[in-house]
Formats: C-alpha cells, sequence, structure tokens
C-alpha cells in the first residue's frame, strides 16, 4: 500500500505536498486574530472549541506556550478550508464527529460542547493507543472508504477506524502549525534569518545547543 496515499486519506491532510510559503502564510494570517473572538472559518463554534482544547492537550503549556497559545487552532481550521478539497472536508467532518460522540458518550454528557479537557483527553489517549497493525488496518480501511466514495459508491467506516483518522492527523496537523509559528520559529527552535556558511557535517550540539533548526 502506498503510505502516502493511506496517511492523506486518513482525512485532515496529512499526505498533502504544501509548500512552506503557504504554511507560513497561514500561520501569519492567524497573527491578528485574538482567540477570544475567534468565529471558525471550517469548524462549527463548538467543534473550533473542540479543536482547542485538543491541539492544547497534544501540546499544552509547559515552559513554551500551548498550541493554543501559538494559535494552532487557527491553523488547521484555516489549513483544512484552504487546502483540502471537498472530499477530505467531507471526511474531517465525518471523522471529527465520529470522535466528538465518542468522547461523548465516554463522559455522559449530552453535547461535545460540554466535554472538559480531562475527558477529551480521555478518549484521545484511548483512541491514539493502538498497535502498528491496527493502524496498518485502519489506513486500508480509510483508503477503501474514500476511494468508494469518489466512484459515487456507498461506503460505511467504523465508528473507531474514523475517530483514529482523525486523532492520527490532528496530532500531526497540530505539531506541524506549532513548528511553523513564528514564536516557536523565533524563539524556540534555532533560527537563522540570513542562512550563512554551510556546514554539511556538523555537530548539532555544537552549531545549535542541540535545538533543531526552524523552517
Amino acid at each position: 500500500m502506498d503510505r502516502r496515499k493511506a496517511l492523506r486519506n486518513m482525512g485532515l491532510a496529512m499526505g498533502y505536498t504544501v509548500a512552506t510559503p503557504t504554511l507560513i502564510s497561514l500561520m501569519q494570517s492567524c497573527k491578528s486574530d485574538p482567540v477570544m473572538e475567534w468565529t471558525p472559518d471550517f469548524f462549527s463554534m463548538e467543534e473550533g472549541s473542540v479543536l482547542t482544547k485538543l491541539v492544547d492537550i497534544i501540546l499544552p503549556k509547559t515552559d513554551t506556550p500551548s498550541a493554543s497559545e501559538v494559535q494552532v487552532n487557527l491553523f488547521i481550521d484555516r489549513f483544512i478550508n484552504e487546502v483540502g478539497d471537498e472530499e477530505q472536508q467531507k471526511f474531517t467532518k465525518m471523522a471529527m464527529g465520529r470522535f466528538m460522540e465518542k468522547a461523548t458518550k465516554a463522559a455522559g454528557k449530552e453535547k461535545a460542547g460540554d466535554l472538559s479537557s480531562e475527558e477529551l483527553e480521555k478518549t484521545l489517549a484511548s483512541t491514539l493507543k493502538i498497535s502498528k497493525e491496527e493502524e496498518t488496518k485502519n489506513m486500508e480501511a480509510v483508503t477503501t472508504y474514500n476511494e468508494a466514495i469518489a466512484e459515487g459508491k456507498e461506503a460505511l467506516l467504523d465508528d473507531e477506524v474514523a475517530s483514529h483518522a482523525f486523532a492520527h492527523s490532528l496530532r500531526g496537523l497540530t505539531i506541524m502549525g506549532y513548528k511553523t509559528s513564528e514564536y516557536v520559529g523565533e524563539e524556540v527552535l534555532a533560527y537563522l534569518p540570513v542562512p550563512g556558511e554551510y556546514i554539511g557535517c556538523g555537530d548539532l550540539q555544537e552549531l545549535t545547543g542541540g535545538k533543531a533548526w526552524s523552517l
């Protein structure tokens, strides 16, 4: 199986080929938006609230800002809205809906918007905690599902598979958005605005103090 194709079909564009300038422009477009006044472009307000809690579960505040503090939630919303095609967007909505239904049922709540971060964390952890073999089967199932949909055929996808597709892809997009943010790029990663001498085999500890390079 083509792993790139399988990851693409996981629903949130983890297999997209996106130019770095596109990612940077998306992050820059988020900078002036006050988080408290955020109205999602793609997600509903309830989905946006859940998304914000989830990205902070994946990358919480430590000695560096949390994911939402550098507006990764805005980035993901705009990334899907502006980069994803209609088929991928529909899959995202479906997969996130299945995940929220699972979390709501597990917590005994009526609405996903009422879920606490602790309740969402339990569902996220249990959804992602699967074996490599199960992950491969999930990717194959998602690929088969999306191929059937593309051909106009009726297709079904298991709730657990859809929930895992959402959680797996969200984790990757959260990390990508975080590393692409201006603060993390300049203050956390090794940042060199004007590249200088090329050192092909230098020791990372000596060159950057052990930090990975920013984009």
